[in-house]
């Protein structure tokens, strides 16, 4: 503090042993650093979505397990540690980046996917319970370049911003439409309770699922 009292924020520095570092420097560099990993990050070939490129993930030998199941109606065998998450065999292993890893508690939604028809928290879900099951996600759910029904709507009706948990509320839409709780809005507001929207974006979301109802149940 400089002796007049008054607080010199062009000057403020933070000193740790022998180093000293200007608040404005500190931003700078940062700065810089960022944009360097921007640009290496965009010219690397390696950065593709991938399943045979992703990393997988490590798996202990006394855990080790071998599943088979069919996920977004292709067959697929791996070996898992047998504490992985459904989540993260999804993410991590076949790169399907749909699902997305919101609270990692099974109180967003955001990480939503069918499991043999039922929606299920991929977050709380182990993926040795996918044994010889049938899985859906977000990327399986259009056919071709034709949007679902339920995709379609949330477009129409702008029924997402960020989009983060967009892939979790459409899952858990057509679940809804599926078990017969879209007859109202107060009964969709109710069985979508699960599934958080921090952008706010429910009044479209309510109205986009009550306009695939009408169609998912002509089709």
């Amino acid at each position: 503090m400089p002796e007049d009292g008054k607080a010199d924020t062009d000057n403020r520095t933070a000193r740790s042993g022998f180093f000293t570092l200007s608040r404005r420097s500190a931003l700078e560099g940062g700065a810089a650093i960022a944009a360097a990993a921007i640009f290496a990050d965009a010219s690397s070939p390696a950065k593709t979505a991938t399943a045979a490129q992703s990393a997988p993930l490590p798996v202990a030998s006394d855990q080790a397990l071998t599943i088979s199941a069919t996920i977004n109606g292709q067959p697929v065998a791996a070996e898992i540690d047998a504490r992985t998450s459904l989540l993260d065999l999804l993410r991590e292993r076949l790169a399907l980046t749909g699902a997305k890893k919101g609270c990692d508690h099974g109180q967003c939604g955001a990480c939503t996917v069918h499991v043999d028809g039922r929606r299920v928290a991929s977050c709380l879900t182990l993926a040795a319970k996918i044994e010889g099951r049938e899985v859906l996600t977000i990327e399986g759910l259009s056919d071709g370049a034709a949007l679902h029904p339920m995709q379609q709507a949330f477009i129409d009706h702008d029924a997402l911003q960020c989009g983060y948990c967009t892939p979790g509320q459409i899952m858990a839409a057509v679940a809804c439409v599926a078990e017969g709780n879209a007859t109202s809005k107060e009964r969709i507001r109710e069985y979508m309770s699960g599934n958080i929207c921090r952008c706010g974006a429910y009044v479209g979301i309510v109205a986009a699922i009550e306009d695939a109802a009408s169609k998912m149940e002509r089709g």
